[in-house]
């Protein structure tokens, strides 16, 4: 069963703006400001998914003069890749055609 945590973290990314701004973030830390110009999206509607994916705890501040840079945490996205790994590797070794469960 997936965690919450992980849970979390696909809920979130299943909004395509929210999954842009971490698309963004792994590249380099930015601002609220870079994030507008690159997305086109209102500061309040960037504010906000910033937000839900600090809560989260998918993206990190670092305060920077009068400006507050976010940065992408990688833990979060490693336990998701690591849980979908597991489930492919399971797959891999125990799906065959003489696996299906007989229909009552």
């Amino acid at each position: 069963m997936v965690m919450s945590v992980e849970n979390d973290v696909i809920r979130l990314l299943a909004d395509p703006l929210r999954a842009r701004i971490v698309e963004l973030l792994a590249r380099e830390a930015l601002c609220v400001c870079h994030l507008v110009e690159e997305t086109g999206a209102k500061q309040t509607n960037i504010s906000n998914h910033l937000r839900a994916l600090r809560e989260a705890g998918l993206v990190e501040t670092e305060p920077c003069g009068r400006f507050v840079y976010y940065r992408l945490r990688p833990e979060p996205l490693e336990r998701l890749a690591a849980h979908y790994a597991e489930l492919a590797d399971a797959v891999r070794r125990t799906y065959t055609r003489d696996t299906r469960r007989a229909c009552p």
